[in-house]
């Protein structure tokens, strides 16, 4: 067991997922500052000066009968029960835009994987407009000879 636990530990693939996961950890705390600190500031003041992560909705009262609460963590202290749907709202933004950078470091890789436009192959003949080898000096269609300025025709 030792041998294959090994064997998994020190292949490629369990290796890029460690540094997968590590990396994956370190970006989203910069993803998070950038929503936080960022993103959701314009955000609420464009809608007068809301601040998504404390809106929320007292769905229980606190054990003391108390209702109104300036943020959710003062609620959880006194007992009371919140719907925190302004957390969603950020936790949802945050999650959209790590989504949006992880296309575009995808779409930036397979771009970079595609193979580059090989050069032609074939030609057409500018006598008959067959199709022969790019490399051809002769037409084996119509025997045009394809020396020169007729040569380099695609």
């Amino acid at each position: 067991m030792w041998k294959e636990f090994k064997e998994f530990a020190v292949k490629g693939n369990a290796i890029d997922l460690a540094v997968g996961v590590i990396i994956g950890a370190a970006f989203g705390s910069i993803v998070t500052s950038l929503v936080k600190d960022i993103i959701m500031p314009p955000i609420g003041l464009l809608a007068g000066g809301l601040d998504f992560s404390n809106k929320f909705v007292v769905l229980k009262s606190a054990k003391d009968g108390a209702a109104a609460f300036n943020t959710p963590a003062d609620a959880l202290k006194a007992g009371a029960i919140t719907w925190n749907y302004g957390n969603f709202i950020t936790l949802m933004i945050n999650f959209l835009i790590v989504a949006f950078c992880i296309f575009l470091v995808i779409r930036g890789i397979n771009n970079m994987k595609r193979p580059t436009h090989a050069p032609p192959v074939t030609k057409d003949c500018p006598a008959c407009q067959m199709s022969i080898p790019s490399k051809a000096t002769r037409c084996p269609h119509c025997t045009t000879e394809l020396s020169g300025s007729a040569a380099s025709a695609t």
